[in-house]
């Protein structure tokens, strides 16, 4: 019987070496997808109860409060364009252009608003939170 080249059992080791670091990048870049879902799913949340929360102290200015609404669905927007998954997308693109379709012009209207998302913000909580589960 022959003795194996020296390059066989080289070149086997570096194919495991190559399939185990090809394996553990794979999982690792499961568990990194895993925590940055994570972080948006608190982060959209986290948008809308800012939102709500700045909303509820404007009540007497009506332009503040629509610039308000406008940025927290833009912000839920930007993180819909970013989001992996495709639940949280869609429900922070919904909750996203709720926020931005509000008319807020005078004290009528921003009463309405105002009540509106106080009401609403527990249920856009639970949609995008609903999504990451």
């Amino acid at each position: 019987m022959r003795p194996l080249p020296r390059r066989i059992p080289v070149l086997a080791a570096s194919v495991l070496a190559a399939a185990l670091v090809t394996t553990g990048c794979s999982e690792i870049q499961e568990v990194s997808q895993g925590i940055d879902k994570a972080q948006q799913c608190v982060q959209a949340a986290g948008i809308v109860t800012e939102t709500a929360a700045k909303v509820s102290g404007l009540l007497n200015d009506p332009a503040a409060m629509e610039q308000a609404l406008n940025e927290g669905g833009a912000k839920l927007g930007d993180l819909a364009n970013d989001a992996a998954n495709t639940s949280l997308k869609e429900a922070a693109e919904n909750v996203s252009g709720t926020l931005e379709g509000f008319n807020v012009n005078d004290a009528n209207s921003a009463v309405d608003a105002a009540q509106k998302v106080a009401t609403d913000s527990v249920q856009w909580v639970q949609q995008l939170t609903n999504a990451c589960g």
